[in-house]
C-alpha cells in the first residue's frame, strides 16, 4: 500500500530538533528524506548523551537517544557544503527534490549558493522551508534562537509554574522543547500547503518559520485572555485560568487530575465526592462563578479528595463520567494498556544496536497507513547509494570525493 507522500523527495539541511522534527514527520508519511550531515561529525544531537542506544552486548553505541527521537525514516549523506564540490552535489540533489528544509541563520546559506534564491533558479518548483529563531526579517532576524530562551521570550514561562507566593514558585519551562516541536509541526503544515499550491500552479515558494512566531501563536486562549482584557495572565501552577475545578488535587496516596469541563460534570463530581451541596451554592453553580470564587471552592474540593486513594477516585469518577486521570511517570505511560493497544512503541532494526525503540507517529490513516519505518540512520549510512542514484555519480567519483574529505 502506497504511503500518503510516496514519491516526494526532501533535502534536509537542518539539524537538532525543529527542522528534523518536520522532516521526520514527512518521512513517516512516505517521503524520501535525504539528511545532509557534516563528514565525521554529523548532526549535533548525535552526541547529546547520555543516554545512548545500547548494542546487543549492552554497551553504548554512538547513537544518542536525543538524535534517535527526531531522525526516523531518513537517509544520511555526509557532505562538506563549505567546499565547492560539495555545493555542486547539493545543487544536483536540489534539482531532483521537491522540498528543502534548513535552519541556518538568516542568510547563512547564501555564501554556499544553497539559499532559496540560488536553489529556486536551479529548481523553480522547489518548496524551501527556513526555520530560524526570529524569522527572515525584523530587528531580531540575525539573533540565534533556542527553545529555552524562546519559551521565556514568547511568554510561555510566564504562565508556567507555581505562583511566586507558593513554595517553589517561579517561572518554569515545559519539560520538552515545545517551541521546537511545534515549529517542526507548523513547518510540516506549511510545506504541505506550499506543495498543494505548487501542484496547482507549478510554482515553488519560500516558507518562513520562526520559533518566536510559533511560540506566540500557541499561547492560544492565554493570548486571547490578554488581548481581550489588557491584563497579562500569571502563573497558576496546575490550575486552569478559565475552568474550575481543572487542576491536580492531592489524594490519600498521591495526586489526581480533575478536568471538570462543564456544570453537569461539576454536579456529578460533587455528588460522588460527598459535597453535593456545592452546585446549589450560587458562588459555584456555574463555571463563571467557580472561576471567580476558586479561592474558596478549591480548598473544599481538596478536603474531599484526600479521603481516598488515586485509584479509588479514578474508579468512582469514571463511573460518574467525570474526566480525571493519574499523573503517570513515563514507565507507567508506556505500560498503559491504551498506549500499548495503539502500538505507540515500535522497535526498528539498527546496524549496531540490533533494535532501537521509537515512539510511533500518532497519525492513523485509513487508506495510507504509516508503514515501513526505518531506524534513524548511522552517519553517512546512505551516502554511496544517494550519490549513485540521485546525483548520478560513478563509484570512481564517489571514491575520489571520499578521499578528498568532501563526503
Amino acid at each position: 500500500m502506497t504511503s500518503a507522500l510516496s514519491g516526494l523527495r526532501v533535502l534536509d539541511l537542518s539539524r537538532v530538533l525543529a527542522g528534523p522534527w518536520a522532516s521526520q514527520t514527512l518521512a513517516d508519511m512516505g517521503a524520501e528524506v535525504i539528511k545532509i550531515e557534516r563528514p565525521g561529525a554529523g548532526d549535533d544531537t548525535r552526541g547529546w548523551g547520555p543516554p545512548y542506544a545500547k548494542d546487543v552486548t549492552g554497551n553504548d553505541t554512538s547513537e544518542a537517544a536525543y538524535y534517535l527521537s527526531a531522525n526516523r525514516g531518513k537517509k544520511s549523506l555526509t557532505i562538506d557544503m563549505t567546499k565547492s564540490e560539495g555545493q555542486e552535489i547539493l545543487h544536483k540533489l536540489a534539482a531532483e527534490c521537491d522540498v528543502v528544509i534548513e535552519n541556518f541563520k538568516v542568510g547563512g546559506l547564501a555564501k554556499y549558493r544553497l539559499d532559496y534564491a540560488s536553489l529556486s533558479e536551479i529548481n523553480p518548483k522547489i518548496v524551501y522551508c527556513s526555520i530560524t529563531g526570529f524569522g527572515q526579517d525584523g530587528p531580531y532576524k540575525d539573533r540565534p534562537g533556542y527553545d529555552f530562551m524562546i519559551q521565556a521570550m514568547g511568554g510561555l514561562m510566564s504562565i508556567t509554574g507555581a505562583p511566586d507566593q507558593e513554595p517553589g514558585g517561579q517561572p518554569m519551562k515545559v519539560g520538552v522543547a515545545v517551541a521546537d516541536i511545534f515549529t517542526g509541526l507548523y513547518a510540516t503544515i506549511g510545506i504541505l500547503a506550499a506543495l498543494r499550491h505548487r501542484d496547482a500552479t507549478g510554482e515553488g515558494q519560500h516558507v518562513d518559520l520562526a520559533l518566536l512566531d510559533v511560540q506566540t501563536a500557541i499561547l492560544a486562549n492565554q493570548a486571547m485572555n490578554f488581548l481581550t482584557t489588557g491584563k497579562a495572565p500569571g502563573r497558576l501552577g496546575n490550575a486552569h485560568p478559565n475552568i474550575v475545578p481543572y487542576e491536580a488535587f492531592p489524594t490519600a496516596d498521591g495526586y489526581i487530575i480533575l478536568a471538570v469541563g462543564n456544570d453537569s460534570q461539576f454536579r456529578s463530581f460533587c455528588h460522588v465526592a460527598g459535597i453535593g451541596h456545592l452546585p446549589d451554592d450560587a458562588r459555584y453553580a456555574t463555571n463563571r462563578s467557580r472561576v471567580a470564587n476558586r479561592e474558596t471552592l478549591v480548598p473544599q474540593i481538596r478536603q474531599a479528595m484526600v479521603m481516598k486513594t488515586t485509584d479509588d477516585w479514578i474508579a468512582i469518577l469514571e463511573t460518574a463520567n467525570v474526566p480525571c486521570g493519574p499523573i503517570n511517570t513515563l514507565d507507567r505511560v508506556f505500560d498503559n494498556p491504551q498506549v500499548k493497544h495503539r502500538d505507540t512503541v515500535r522497535y526498528l532494526d539498527h546496524p549496531t544496536a540490533g533494535k532501537v525503540p521509537t515512539v510511533a507517529n500518532p497519525i492513523k490513516f485509513s487508506k495510507t497507513p504509516i508503514a515501513g519505518e526505518t531506524a534513524p540512520p548511522m552517519l553517512g549510512q546512505h551516502s554511496d547509494d544517494i550519490l549513485r542514484q540521485v546525483a548520478d555519480l560513478s563509484d570512481a567519483q564517489i571514491a575520489r570525493l571520499r578521499e578528498a574529505g568532501i563526503i
